[in-house]
Order: structure tokens, then C-alpha cells, then sequence
């Protein structure tokens, strides 16, 4: 790896600016190896320097990947022009200045969102030629049909005259008004037209899976946690659908009855 400028390493893995850290290094605030530096642009090797500021180790990868259940009422967005950003809920110590919400939710709606300062990750997973799996729970107005299986399984007709790729849809034991859902692709408000398409009605939505990478029970509404390498190589391979549902029902179907 090549050298690089002690700035620049700050910068890319914090939210502090360029003339920040230099403030931050005048007042002795920054170590290198355990030593105070004087000079915020000097080189270092960025896998194997260790760099604190005001205390604070800095983490040596390039970029974070956060994994947040968002809860209602915050939208999916780096700016709170249209509502609460999703961004306030990740915490100073996880955060970096480029950050962004890599997918979509309504804002009323929950689940597992990824947060990342990755644009080529992000562009990965949101591409549509990449086709990544995602899976929801639902809870609707009306009891789930079983004619709603192969309606989804032969690509549904919107209202709109769009047709939506094959998707499989489950309805879950624990309640006749709770159902699962997959798809490979990202219409607008797609599951609620889905469903609309069907005659039924989506009260509450909830995304539990991006791929393979599963939403973790204890995470609570409003809480996020770092992932690891090996959690985000998990976004791009595809869950057996019929498996999840028989393993996750209990789970998920509890966090949705009482909303």
C-alpha cells in the first residue's frame, strides 16, 4: 500500500475537514504511532499506522458499513428537507463526512436499510442488472390469499400497467394478516401496489433481508451496528425464500402483530 498523506487518511474515515485536522494537529490532538505530530501532511502507511485523534484510535479501513433497523417517521436521505434524515440516528463514533443511505424505504416504513460511504458497494447493490434479494414482512388490512402465490410467481400487473418481475410471497402461521415477501427489483411504492393489485392493503412494511445479510433480532428499531467484511459479502447471495419464512416467522411476525 502506498503512502499517504496523514489528512487525507483522517478525512476519508471521519467527519472532520482537512482544516479541521490541522487545527486538531496545532493543538497536539493527533498521534501517529504514539507520537504527537506537528505537521498535518505528513506520509504514513494507512494499514499499519496507528492514528489517534484527541484519544480516539482511527479505524484503518478505507470504508463502514452500517446495517440500521429504521424505525417510522425518518426518511431515507443524507438532508432533512422532506423529514428526520435516517443519518441521525448513526452515532458520532460510526459516522463519516460521505455517508449515505445505499437503498430506499418509505418513510413510514421499517427495517433493515445499509448506510455506507462505499458509492461503488452502493452502485453494486442498487444496479438493476445486479437483481440483489430483498425480503419483507407485511402486515395487511385484509387476510393473506393463497391465489396471492402464483399472481406474484407470474409477474403481477400494477394498476399502472407495469408488470413486475416473478416475486414469492408466503403467508405467515402466526397471524392471516402477516406475509413475506421477495423481490429482485425496486418500483416505486412497489409492495404497496402489489398488494393493491390484489385487492388488499399494506398497513405496515418492514424489510428484514438484503440479500443473505438478515436483520439480527436484538437490533431494535432506531439501533445500527458496524458490519464486517464477510456481513457485506453476505448482501449479494440470495436466501432460500421457503427456508427463511420457516426460520424467521416467529421472529419477525412478533415485531409486527402489536403496530
Amino acid at each position: 500500500m502506498n503512502p499517504i498523506r496523514l489528512d487525507k487518511f483522517i478525512s476519508e474515515r471521519t467527519e472532520y475537514s482537512r482544516s479541521q485536522i490541522k487545527q486538531l494537529v496545532s493543538r497536539k490532538a493527533v498521534t501517529v504511532d504514539g507520537q504527537i505530530v506537528k505537521t498535518s501532511d505528513i506520509k504514513i502507511n494507512p494499514e499499519t499506522a496507528k492514528v489517534t485523534v484527541n484519544g480516539n484510535e482511527i479505524r484503518t479501513e478505507r470504508y463502514r458499513y452500517i446495517l440500521l433497523n429504521k424505525p417510522d417517521g425518518y426518511v431515507c436521505s443524507t438532508t432533512d428537507n422532506d423529514g428526520e434524515s435516517v443519518m441521525k440516528l448513526v452515532p458520532d463514533n460510526l459516522r463519516t463526512k460521505n455517508m449515505f443511505p445505499a437503498g430506499r424505504l418509505d418513510k413510514d416504513s421499517l427495517g433493515a436499510l445499509l448506510i455506507t460511504d462505499d458509492g461503488e458497494l452502493a452502485h453494486r447493490i442498487l444496479s438493476p442488472k445486479k437483481h440483489i434479494s430483498k425480503i419483507y414482512i407485511v402486515k395487511l388490512d385484509r387476510p393473506f390469499k393463497n391465489n396471492y402465490v402464483n399472481l406474484f410467481k407470474n409477474g403481477l400487473e400494477l394498476a399502472s400497467g407495469e408488470v413486475c418481475l416473478p416475486a414469492e410471497v408466503r403467508g405467515c402461521k402466526m397471524s392471516e394478516k402477516l406475509a413475506f415477501i421477495q423481490l429482485f427489483e425496486g418500483k416505486y411504492h412497489q409492495i404497496k401496489r402489489m398488494f393493491s393489485a390484489v385487492g388488499n392493503h399494506v398497513d405496515v412494511l418492514m424489510r428484514v433481508s438484503l440479500g443473505n445479510l438478515i436483520l439480527p433480532e436484538k437490533l431494535a428499531f432506531g439501533e445500527c451496528m458496524e458490519l464486517l467484511h464477510k456481513d457485506v459479502e453476505n448482501l449479494f447471495l440470495t436466501p432460500d425464500f421457503d427456508g427463511f419464512c420457516h426460520d424467521f416467522t416467529g421472529i419477525f411476525s412478533a415485531k409486527l402483530i402489536n403496530k
